[in-house]
């Protein structure tokens, strides 16, 4: 379901101390643009402002899917936190966030951007998902927590008979 480097450890940061919306968006925003010089904290942070004033981002169960459109994104790109007290967010369902997972996708990539949201959607929905990685400790270790439930949510590949 994820693209090649879609999740690595550098873009997720776990037992967060964060208080605000705007500071769990201005954290995201610095793991995505950790590794793209061609991108701004700033710039990373006002799209993602931008997007949660249409509406927000808030899942419900305390998720957050943050999500922007840039030009200078070649390769779609998330980022994951997970935070040691939740965080008012507008949530859906009016409960606060500990999970969040960032998208930055290429502007012209609807059809890519929709399915992303779409899985990452399905994978938070997953009561059993979002309670492991409320337990796991270290960024790599809730990089697998992800990687192995996309793996499990891919459909399975048909064989020729």
């Amino acid at each position: 379901m994820f693209p090649p480097h879609f999740i690595v450890a550098p873009r997720v940061l776990g037992g967060a101390s964060i208080r605000s919306k705007k500071r769990l968006l201005e954290t995201l925003a610095e793991l995505l643009v950790g590794e793209l010089p061609a991108l701004s904290r700033e710039s990373v942070f006002d799209r993602l402002l931008e997007r949660e004033r249409l509406g927000s981002t808030g899942l419900g169960h305390g998720v957050a899917l943050p999500h922007a459109r840039m030009a200078e994104v070649t390769d779609p790109i998330g980022a994951f936190i997970q935070i040691r007290e939740p965080v008012a967010f507008d949530a859906i369902d009016d409960q606060p966030v500990d999970l969040a997972f960032a998208l930055l996708v290429p502007e012209a990539a609807d059809e890519t951007h929709l399915q992303l949201l779409s899985g990452l959607a399905t994978l938070f929905d997953q009561d059993s998902l979002r309670q492991q990685l409320r337990g796991t400790e270290g960024s790599q270790a809730l990089v697998d927590v992800l990687l192995e439930a996309a793996q499990r949510s891919q459909p399975p590949v048909a064989t020729p008979l």
